[in-house]
């Protein structure tokens, strides 16, 4: 699923390979290294995808101190619906996303200017 708003783009994709491909494909229609994001359900998943694919993870730059200490007591899928948001997308958009990752899958954002 595919869905972008005013702020962000968003790529719902099944493993950690695609992703990758993803992350390129956005680099390649303009968007900034400083600008893409991946996430999945697991934090060590994440972070090797990030890697890889030379994407970044949400932190506190863009969840905010508040949110990112918060985050420190809030359970996986808390945490995971408060990064997505503060990425710009809705409660509801977020609570999407958040059931796809549980599903194993990977989510990539290019958050717009």
């Amino acid at each position: 699923m595919n869905l972008s708003n005013a702020k962000s783009y968003a790529k719902v994709v099944e493993n950690g390979t695609q992703a990758v491909q993803e992350v390129e494909n956005l680099r390649q229609s303009g968007y900034d290294h400083d600008r893409i994001f991946v996430i999945a359900h697991d934090s060590d998943k994440t972070s090797r995808i990030a890697e890889a694919s030379d994407a970044n993870n949400v932190g506190i730059k863009e969840e905010g101190v508040f949110d990112a200490i918060a985050n420190l007591f809030r359970s996986r899928g808390d945490e995971l619906r408060a990064k997505i948001e503060s990425l710009g997308f809705t409660e509801a958009e977020a609570g999407f996303y958040e059931k796809q990752l549980d599903l194993g899958k990977v989510l990539v954002i290019a958050k717009k200017d």
